[in-house]
């Protein structure tokens, strides 16, 4: 038994949703402790620092990682990241991204993703951009990332062009976002 107390959180995630389906996703993720950790906002314009060139680069770099799916709609702000994700069949090819309890061996054991997950996806953006992000600073602690995310299932088209105009106008309204602390 361990001596250290066990901390449960409970999931905003729907109950009983299969988040590997294709669709689309608004997803938000926040920084540890909401620091401005990724840059400033100048006149409405978000202006990246080196943590924040990675934070961009790795969410663009999710197209290569999950091919078949579309990462293009996305905002990164100072101390989050909006986006939204469109999970789609791969068609045939498989992810880069190797996930221990989604791993099938594939020709030569080389392990292949068989699934495709909000979640996977979501852990595999913290992971790289932790990686990066610690490496560059050259320490582990605090920490990169709030635990969890938000996630709102999008449903139709206003309500995607909805979301869209919300991250477009984010950098903008950064003023009273309510993240900005």
């Amino acid at each position: 038994m361990s001596d250290h107390p066990q901390h449960y959180r409970n999931s905003i995630r729907l109950k009983d949703y299969d988040y590997s389906l294709e669709g689309a996703y608004f997803v938000t993720i926040v920084t540890f402790q909401r620091e401005c950790l990724f840059g400033k906002i100048v006149n409405g314009v978000i202006k990246l620092n080196p943590s924040g060139r990675i934070a961009f680069e790795q969410w663009a770099f999710l197209g290569k990682r999950f091919p078949g799916s579309d990462f293009s709609t996305f905002a990164i702000l100072p101390n989050h990241i909006h986006g939204i994700i469109f999970i789609a069949k791969n068609h045939g090819e498989e992810s880069q991204i190797t996930d221990a309890q989604n791993l099938s061996h594939g020709p030569n054991g080389i392990p292949k993703l068989t699934s495709v997950s909000l979640g996977t996806i979501i852990r595999a953006y913290k992971a790289a951009v932790t990686f990066r992000v610690n490496a560059m600073r050259g320490i582990t602690h605090p920490p990169v990332w709030q635990p969890n995310y938000y996630e709102e299932i999008i449903t139709n088209q206003e309500d995607y062009e909805n979301i869209w105009r919300y991250i477009d106008a984010n950098p903008d309204r950064w003023s009273e976002d309510r993240l900005n602390i």
